[in-house]
């Protein structure tokens, strides 16, 4: 099962608003309908958000070529990919990928829009491709990490952060199938993350099909599986991670390390290096999404609240710095992140 699939210039998205039940592709001929489906959850995890995002740049500077305007190219695909960076407004790796598009279209503005397309398109296809080689080596360093006492662990994610999520292996849950791959995983469970149960339909479908021990939880049974089940270790991805470590993450996540700060139970982030934006100094500084009321107050259309009933619905948290051991990344581990640990790694890593 492909998370997404570019194919002879269309973008196939495997819509996971239907999943696990349903299995099916949207169709994506313009760039509308990739924001429409990063609106929606269709596509949805930070590093598969932003390969989306860059093929709907792709689509959108094509529509210009077909249908050239009153404003000058590159003008005119700065504007859609300000549209596009507006789908989703937490995760950074959508903006990262849009500026990446952008900073490659402004390279060519020389060009002619026909041969900026071009380039615009295989851009696109290498971003895809660095996904799935960071995932793969995210998921080598986590292990590495997590399984250095090399017996079998008992394990707990939140939301979904797996293939799923990504054009590869996935974040938090590529650590896990590695860990799994070397025999070191005796359970998973996954939290069932309300209100949209990505780690019910998502992660506990992923896990299974791949083989992986999983139990799923509802969110608040959390902290006594962890005491009861005697839970080693947390780990989960991450959608936008601020210069001192403050972490982004599905709404759940702040609950989930306070729980186990008290437990005494490390909390792990797997994330590309593309999802930390240091041009912000701390977590407090992270724009923070609310969604639709309806996604508390019904389910799939069936009503679970009156019409009426005031909700407050953030789709995400953020975990601060010293509540997390470290942060896992494709050239290596943060451990105990801070604005000092994060700037050293950085600096280590000329990036």
């Amino acid at each position: 099962m492909e998370t997404l699939r570019w194919e002879k210039g269309i973008l196939y998205l495997l819509d996971q608003t239907v999943l696990p039940f349903t299995e099916t592709y949207l169709t994506c001929t313009t760039w509308q309908d990739v924001h429409k489906a990063i609106s929606v959850l269709a596509v949805r995890g930070a590093p598969a958000i932003g390969v989306a995002a860059a093929y709907g740049v792709v689509l959108g500077a094509r529509s210009i070529l077909e249908k050239p305007g009153d404003k000058p190219f590159i003008t005119a695909l700065q504007d859609i990919c300000t549209n596009l960076d507006g789908a989703r407004p937490t995760a950074v790796n959508l903006h990262w990928a849009l500026e990446q598009m952008m900073a490659c279209a402004k390279a060519h503005g020389g060009e002619s829009p026909t041969a900026i397309v071009h380039v615009l398109e295989d851009k696109a296809k290498a971003i895809h491709a660095d996904d799935v080689a960071i995932n793969t080596a995210m998921a080598g360093w986590g292990a590495d990490e997590i399984g250095k006492g090399d017996r079998p662990l008992t394990l707990l994610t939140h939301c979904n952060a797996g293939a799923l999520a990504t054009a590869g292996v996935g974040t938090a849950l590529g650590v896990i199938s590695e860990l799994h791959r070397r025999g070191q995983v005796k359970m998973v469970y996954a939290d069932e993350t309300r209100p949209l149960l990505q780690g019910a339909r998502l992660t506990a479908f992923e896990l299974m099909a791949g083989g992986v021990p999983v139990t799923l939880i509802t969110d608040n049974m959390a902290a006594w599986t962890m005491k009861e089940k005697s839970v080693d270790a947390i780990i989960v991805g991450a959608d936008r991670i601020a210069a001192n470590g403050d972490t982004a993450n599905k709404i759940g996540t702040y609950g989930l390390s306070l729980m186990a700060k008290v437990l005494g139970i490390p909390l792990y982030i797997a994330a590309p290096l593309s999802t930390f934006d240091r041009s912000l100094a701390g977590g407090s500084q992270i724009p923070i999404e609310e969604r639709s009321h309806d996604e508390v107050r019904s389910f799939r259309g069936a009503a679970t609240a009156l019409s009426d009933t005031p909700v407050y619905n953030p789709a995400f948290d953020v975990t601060p710095h010293e509540n997390i051991r470290a942060i896992v990344t494709e050239k290596g581990i943060i451990s105990h992140p801070d604005t000092e640990a994060v700037q050293t790694f950085f600096d280590k890593h000329s990036l």
